[in-house]
């Protein structure tokens, strides 16, 4: 009988190099997984990354807004980015260094030229106020309190407006005036009718006028009294009229309007005058057409003006009352001369007449003078001949 051969009954036991590769087989997966996993994390992370550095910021330029979305961390970085030109007098609302983050708000205010005109000089400044009030305050010009700025203060700042500072100062002054005094007639039974004796003498008051004046950039614009006070009253004159009868003497009497049978020619002062009334006794005060007398300064309307209409003239002009000599008549005062009634006054009634000087001092000497004989000629001066 042959051999019979004889079969093993398991597989035999795998070898060194076999198990080797085995294992980095595995192994090499395992590390191909992980560095798959590594990556994918790591994309995530930059992602994740690269979205939290980009900021949404509001850039309001000049009043108009706008959103932008950006990675630089600064405002300069930014300006840079955006391409945004800042001159040197606009102003921005954060600096230049300040870091960003999301929503943050930078504002731009742009400047802009005006003419600004001060104490005689004038210049461009240029401003990202909103207001002329900024404006005059960030190039120090002082204002006083009476000062005005045009446009005013509060008015919006704009391009090329021109912007005037008026230096205004206010002035007050004082001036006295004399306060001419009233004359009062007493009747006196102890003086001859036509006789006048000074019982009181009168004197002059004071009145204090004060003044405010108001002057812009030097020059003055108005004036206006802003005050009235009596410094000293003045005290009347008493002059006694007296009343006693005395021979009567034929005077030509001067109500109404005169007759043909009245006018008769007499010799004044050398001169052959026919004249149509005279008459006697009368009172010659004087006056000028200045403050005291008129109540009117020179510039004021109407000074110097008379009632008929003339401009008041020295060795012409005298006041009247109407009814005795008409304005536009020609007269002839014993011891003054040829005088021309042109103008009025309240207290000028009856025989009384009020001479014109220019000198207001002369016409306060003047006084008060009783007695006088006019002649009453008429609306025709008389010739030299």
């Amino acid at each position: 009988m042959g051999a019979i051969p004889v079969q093993e009954t398991h597989d035999p036991r795998p070898t060194g190099k076999l198990f080797a590769l085995r294992w980095k087989h595995e192994h090499l997966r395992a590390a191909l997984l992980a560095a798959i996993l590594v990556f994918a994390i790591t994309i995530m992370f930059v992602s994740l990354l690269q979205k939290a550095a980009t900021k949404s910021i509001t850039i309001i330029d000049n009043g108009v807004s706008k959103v932008i979305s950006t990675k630089t961390s600064n405002v300069l970085g930014l300006l840079e980015e955006q391409d945004i030109y800042i001159g040197p007098n606009d102003h921005l609302s954060l600096a230049a260094t300040d870091l960003l983050k999301e929503g943050s708000r930078l504002v731009i205010d742009r400047a802009v030229g005006v003419m600004i005109k001060a104490d005689g000089k004038q210049q461009i400044a240029y401003s990202s106020e909103d207001t002329i009030r900024g404006v005059i305050e960030s190039l120090n010009i002082k204002l006083a309190e009476h000062d005005r700025v045009v446009p005013e203060l509060g008015s919006p700042l704009r391009e090329g407006m021109t912007v005037s500072v008026v230096r205004v100062r206010k002035e007050v002054t004082e001036t006295q005036r004399p306060i001419a005094f009233k004359v009062v007639e007493q009747k006196s039974a102890e003086l001859e009718e036509g006789k006048t004796k000074v019982v009181t003498e009168g004197q002059k008051g004071v009145v204090v006028y004060k003044t405010e004046k108001v002057y812009e950039d030097g020059k003055l614009i108005s004036q206006e009294m802003i005050e009235k006070t009596i410094a000293k009253p003045a005290v009347q004159q008493v002059v006694a009229i007296g009343t006693k009868k005395k021979a009567e003497v034929a005077l030509a009497s001067y109500n109404g309007p005169p007759t043909a049978a009245e006018a008769k020619v007499v010799k004044l002062n050398g001169k052959s005058v026919k004249v149509k009334r005279m008459l006697s006794n009368v009172t010659l005060t004087a006056y000028s057409a200045d403050f005291a007398s008129t109540g009117k300064s020179k510039g004021d309307e109407g000074y110097g003006v008379t009632r008929s209409g003339t401009t008041v003239k020295e060795g012409r002009t005298i006041a009247v009352d109407p009814r005795v000599i008409p304005l536009g008549w020609w007269v002839y005062i014993e011891g003054i001369g040829f005088r021309r009634a042109e103008d009025t006054g309240s207290a000028v009634k009856g025989k009384k007449i009020d001479i014109y000087y220019d000198s207001e001092s002369y016409a306060n000497k003047f006084g008060l003078k009783r007695g006088y004989t006019v002649y009453v000629i008429g609306p025709v001066k008389p010739s030299s001949d």
